[in-house]
């Protein structure tokens, strides 16, 4: 009997063993709540509520890279009269989508690849630690068996600060008082049996490859919608090609060829950044 225990559990190790990947290829679709970045009705009225973009996540076992799936032929939603197509095409030109987003778990370091006045940048940075509390809530996502994970973050500054006011407003006082910071909360759904710690954009650190994410109650989802097994391993190769630099440095320059593209105006504009 204890022959038959045995074997039966040493099958059940393989059995779960062969099914994990530790490699392998996820589909992302991100979808943005417009409206709860900008608060400015006039703006609001030039865009639709949503916008929507594709994503790859290439992973291995320590290694991830995170890029935007180009769709050169589909209608720009932006373009719309009233301006928002430059609006948004700003956002683009000043790095709001982002560049590939190379991880390497191992030695805990992340390189965004970012164009920026026709010139290439590799920001370099640390991965930080993402304090997770696990849950023992579950749910099936694409086949997979999904644990769902939490963790309250403060909120960033928004993406575009200047369109939070009312037309004509003024700036805020140098002497007001700051508001106390306010947390957001991100809802994440990783899989067991896919063996990483990634996820997209700098999401990541849990005990298996997030499948679905949640940031801010709807602000930004993003939801998994295929998952290979395949990856192309030359596409997981740290990035050389570019001029290195750190955010603090990335900022400064991206602050700097704003003034001298929209003049004062733009100069207090800030972009959303996850930690």
């Amino acid at each position: 009997m204890k022959r038959l225990l045995f074997s039966l559990s040493l099958l059940t190790s393989c059995i779960v063993a062969f099914s994990q990947q530790k490699e392998g290829t996820v589909v992302f679709e991100r979808k943005i709540n417009m409206y709860k970045m900008i608060q400015n009705e006039q703006m609001r009225s030039m865009m639709p509520e949503f916008r929507t973009s594709k994503h790859t996540l290439i992973f291995s076992d320590s290694i991830s890279v995170f890029k935007l799936i180009p769709e050169d032929e589909a209608p720009d939603p932006f373009d719309g009269q009233g301006g928002g197509g430059g609006i948004m095409r700003m956002v683009s030109r000043f790095g709001g989508d982002g560049g590939d987003l190379y991880k390497n778990f191992g030695q805990t370091k992340s390189i965004q690849t970012q164009e920026l006045g026709g010139k290439t940048f590799l920001i370099v940075d640390t991965i930080k630690p993402q304090p997770w509390k696990l849950s023992m809530e579950t749910k099936q996502i694409l086949g997979y068996n999904c644990h769902k994970a939490t963790r309250k973050v403060p909120t960033p500054a928004r993406m575009m600060s200047v369109f939070g006011r009312g037309g004509g407003a003024p700036p805020p006082s140098d002497t007001t008082k700051p508001a106390a910071p306010k947390e957001m909360e991100i809802v994440a759904w990783f899989a067991d049996a896919l063996i990483s710690p990634v996820g997209p954009e700098s999401y990541g650190q849990l005990p298996g490859v997030i499948l679905e994410l949640n940031v801010d109650n709807g602000a930004t989802v993003f939801t998994a919608k295929e998952v290979k097994k395949t990856v192309d391993a030359k596409e997981l190769k740290e990035p050389k090609k570019g001029k290195v630099v750190t955010q603090a440095e990335y900022a400064k320059l991206m602050q700097q060829m704003m003034s001298n593209f929209g003049g004062p105006g733009v100069q207090g504009t800030q972009f959303r950044r996850n930690d």
